[in-house]
C-alpha cells in the first residue's frame, strides 16, 4: 500500500505547489517537432539555394553582354578595327556558303525538272524500238512483187498488207516517230547513218549514200536507230 501510495502522491517543490508527473511519452513531441522544424528548414534552405543558383544562371547572359561591353570599352580604335575585320570576314564566309547552297539547291530543281520531262517526253522510247521490227517486216513484205496473174486471193492480202503499213505510218506520226533522210545522193551522216560498206559508184559522188538496207527512226529529237547504207568510196 504505502507503495502505491507514493505513486500516487504529488510531488510538491519549494514553491509548495504541487507538481504533476510527466511520462516520457507526452516527452516526445516536442523532440518530433523540434526534427520537423529542423527538416523544414533544411527543405527551405535547399529551395533557396535552388534559386540563388537559377538566379545566378539567368544572370549569366546579362553579366556576359555587360562584360562584352566593357571590353569593348577598354580596347582601342585599332583593336575594334580588328575585330570588326574579322567579323565581316565571318559574315562574308557565312553568305558565300549560303549563296553556294542555293545554287546547288536550284541546280538539282532544274535537273530534276529536266529529267522528268525527258521521261514523259520519251516514254515510249522502248516501246517504239519494238515496233520498228513489225515495220521492217511489213515494209519488206510490200516490196515483194506479184505477178499479175495470181489469183484474186493474193492480190487483195497485197492490198491489205499496204493498208496495214500505211496504219502504221500514220501511227508513227501521231507519236513522232520519223524516218531518217536517207535517199541515194544524201551525205553520209555519222550522227544519224551507219555505213555498212562501200562501193564504187558512178551516179553518186564519193561519201554519199548510193543504197539504203534498213530504215532508221528517230522518237521526236532523239534517234531509235541509225540507217544502214552502203555509201560510195
Amino acid at each position: 500500500m504505502s507503495n502505491s501510495t507514493s505513486k500516487n502522491e504529488q510531488h510538491v517543490n519549494q514553491d509548495g505547489q504541487a507538481e504533476v508527473p510527466v511520462s516520457d511519452e507526452q516527452k516526445t513531441p516536442s523532440s518530433d517537432m523540434n526534427a520537423k522544424e529542423q527538416g523544414v528548414d533544411q527543405v527551405e534552405s535547399q529551395y533557396m539555394e535552388v534559386d540563388q543558383d537559377e538566379s545566378a544562371e539567368g544572370s549569366e547572359p546579362e553579366d556576359q553582354e555587360v562584360l562584352a561591353e566593357q571590353e569593348m570599352e577598354v580596347m582601342s580604335p585599332d583593336q575594334i578595327l580588328v575585330e570588326l575585320t574579322k567579323t565581316r570576314a565571318e559574315a562574308n564566309k557565312l553568305k558565300d556558303g549560303y549563296l553556294r547552297a542555293k545554287a546547288d539547291a536550284e541546280n538539282i530543281q532544274r535537273r530534276s525538272q529536266k529529267e522528268i520531262t525527258s521521261a514523259r517526253k520519251y516514254a515510249i522510247e522502248s516501246f517504239a524500238k519494238e515496233l520498228l521490227s513489225v515495220a521492217d517486216s511489213l515494209d519488206q513484205a510490200a516490196k515483194v512483187q506479184i505477178d499479175d496473174s495470181a489469183s484474186e486471193a493474193v492480190g487483195k492480202m497485197q492490198e491489205g498488207l499496204a493498208l496495214t503499213l500505211k496504219q502504221l505510218e500514220s501511227v508513227f506520226d501521231k507519236f513522232d516517230i520519223s524516218p531518217v533522210e536517207a535517199d541515194q545522193g544524201i551525205a553520209f551522216n555519222p550522227e544519224c547513218h551507219q555505213a555498212i560498206s562501200m562501193i564504187d559508184s558512178k551516179d553518186v559522188k564519193s561519201g554519199e549514200i548510193v543504197s539504203v538496207v534498213q530504215k532508221g527512226f528517230t522518237l521526236k529529237d532523239r534517234l531509235l536507230r541509225p540507217a544502214m547504207v552502203v555509201i560510195a568510196n
